[in-house]
């Protein structure tokens, strides 16, 4: 069972990614497309199934965040990553800003990868 929750956990990973750039490519091309229901609604279900896929992943390490450091990395990893996001196809005044909200939040995406794979606090700063 663990594996399948590891696949699935990894796979909702890959879209989130996907979906995140396609969002910020559409968000600096103007594209109605970043309007669509279905744009709006789907990173919501990947999200939700990765952080569901996560905990049930944690639950069956038992291994948690704020008890074992790499794990609590990746939580702080990510918070960064929704603010960073949101500011980039949402909240970001100007295109400027929104851009560089999206490279900081790649960056932090790649963060929490980095930790994932090292299970290291430090990540790629290690």
């Amino acid at each position: 069972m663990y594996l399948a929750i590891k696949h699935l956990h990894m796979t909702c990973v890959a879209l989130s990614l996907c979906g995140f750039v396609l969002r910020g490519i559409w968000m600096i091309a103007r594209s109605p497309l970043l309007d669509a229901q279905l744009t709006r609604v789907m990173p919501h279900v990947v999200d939700t199934l990765l952080l569901g896929s996560a905990v049930v992943l944690s639950v069956m390490m038992a291994q948690y965040p704020f008890v074992h450091g790499w794990l609590t990395a990746k939580v702080l990893g990510l918070l960064a990553y929704i603010g960073f996001g949101t500011i980039a196809l949402k909240r970001g005044r100007t295109v400027t800003q929104r851009v560089l909200a999206l490279v900081a939040a790649l960056l932090s995406f790649a963060f929490i990868v980095s930790v994932a794979l090292s299970k290291s606090p430090a990540g790629f700063f290690a």
